[in-house]
């Protein structure tokens, strides 16, 4: 069985890790950000266009049935 103190023990070697994690990190430029975001976007609207048209071409061809 678990004990406490090694709950504890584990919960805040999680959270130094996690603080670790966070001082390494650095902010992103606003004009990475901006290009991440153009790319992601353009990927979404890709797979939402391809899914249009798969959903289109399915109607077109059973639209006689």
């Amino acid at each position: 069985m678990f004990s406490f103190q090694k709950i504890l023990d584990k919960i805040q070697k999680r959270i130094g890790e996690i603080f670790q994690t966070l001082k390494l990190a650095k902010k992103t430029s606003k004009d990475d950000y901006f290009t991440h975001l153009r790319l992601v976007l353009l990927a979404i609207g890709a797979v939402g266009g391809i899914g249009f048209i798969i959903k289109l071409v399915g109607e077109l061809l059973f639209v006689n049935k």
